[in-house]
């Protein structure tokens, strides 16, 4: 964790404590979000501040309603009386939305990364735009009252399966949903009256994943997620997510896997989306749709050998990208999302074999195969970042915004 000093601040343009003292509490605010909580002391040792300073912040976030301390859990064999713990308030949260081609996913997520509330509106076609925003606002509306009795909103996050203009929230194409150059950002906030951010959903999942989930700490990796609409990538490289110069890194579904293949909507032949998909699951397993979970128990349960025989098709194919992607960037781990953490599941064995025997040199052996920790909850937890980023960054400003102070 880089300390920061009055001198430092003033080098990149600052010039006063009040700035020190921002920079402070967002660092203890992020890192108290990250792990849902943790000592005084610890904070002292991660950060390099002495106690005073980290006993003033805290007092601090307390005051702003940011945090509270409390008791830690109960650990067998402890001796002794344990220190209290700094824990996200549970009052602060944000709104996140997940828009696919079967399905609108509205959740409710505290600070520290808790689903308070997670609702699926599945749909009987393809959601245009307003269709979308029409759907989030009727659930949101339903959680009006709960949200205005219980929470401060943050904001709100949207994981889109396409490009996004990260810097003013437009949709510049999601192929799979039929939408292209659409102000969904600013007519989402128009109607539920909160700020609105907007990424892609696979980028943020990644981000998600190494903050909450299997990735925790993993400074390398490559994340694929798997949906109705497709599959999309995110990389983490040395820590930081790689987004490219138009912030559009990423695309791993289109990664050539069968030059005999049909297809893809791209306009290329073969892409990885092409050959391992939702649909053709779906089509084997007889479903006319089937949410995270209910893919997990068909798949687990079914001994139909054409079932089977798909699975494994869909396996191979994955490998042959996976093996690609060790070579190119050469992560410690690759994390499956979606219906691809179903695929790894089901044929751990087959895949990290093939993957093992395809990388070049001794890659394919050291890289880790997780499946996603946050399963089902992965894009609601990685859209509310992108509501709670503005409050992170700067606590004292966020609350004196809302209070008008």
């Amino acid at each position: 964790m880089t300390r920061l000093t009055t001198t430092t601040l003033s080098a990149r343009g600052g010039s006063s404590n009040d700035q020190l003292r921002r920079f402070n509490l967002s660092m203890i605010l992020t890192m108290i979000h990250h792990s849902s909580g943790c000592s005084r002391a610890e904070l002292t040792r991660r950060t390099g501040l002495n106690r005073s300073t980290i006993s003033a912040l805290v007092a601090e976030l307390v005051e702003l309603g940011m945090a509270f301390e409390g008791e830690p859990e109960d650990v067998p064999g402890r001796v002794g009386r344990p220190s209290l713990q700094v824990f996200p308030s549970p009052k602060i949260a944000a709104i996140a939305v997940s828009p696919d081609v079967d399905a609108i996913t509205v959740g409710l997520v505290g600070l520290g990364g808790e689903v308070i509330r997670r609702i699926r509106f599945d749909t009987a076609r393809i959601p245009t735009v307003s269709e979308t925003v029409n759907a989030v606002k009727a659930i949101v509306d339903g959680m009006r009252g709960e949200i205005e009795q219980n929470y401060r909103i943050a904001g709100v996050g949207v994981a889109v399966p396409g490009l996004v203009d990260t810097v003013d929230g437009r949709v510049l194409i999601a192929p799979h949903l039929g939408w292209r150059d659409c102000a969904l950002t600013s007519t989402l906030a128009r109607v539920l009256h909160f700020p609105v951010y907007a990424g892609n959903d696979a980028s943020l999942a990644a981000i998600a994943e190494s903050l909450f989930g299997a990735a925790r700490g993993a400074k390398d990796l490559v994340y694929l997620n798997g949906s109705a609409s497709g599959i999309g990538g995110g990389l983490i490289i040395g820590g930081s997510p790689l987004r490219g110069t138009s912030g559009y890194a990423g695309e791993l579904g289109h990664t050539l896997v069968n030059s005999n293949g049909v297809r893809c909507h791209c306009g290329r032949i073969g892409c990885l989306e092409t050959e391992v998909s939702m649909s053709r699951l779906l089509r084997v397993l007889g479903l006319p749709c089937a949410d995270l979970d209910d893919l997990d128990i068909a798949l687990g349960v079914s001994r139909d050998p054409q079932v089977l025989r798909e699975v494994m098709r869909q396996i191979d194919f994955l490998s042959v990208a996976i093996s690609d992607f060790v070579n190119m960037f050469d992560p410690k781990m690759v994390v499956l999302g979606g219906f691809l953490g179903s695929l790894l599941s089901v044929g751990r064995e087959r895949l990290a074999e093939a993957v093992s025997v395809s990388s070049i040199g001794s890659l394919g052996h050291a890289v880790l195969l997780e499946r996603a920790q946050l399963r089902s909850r992965l894009m609601i937890v990685g859209a509310a970042e992108l509501a709670f980023a503005g409050l992170l960054d700067d606590p004292a400003g966020f609350v004196r915004g809302r209070t008008g102070v």
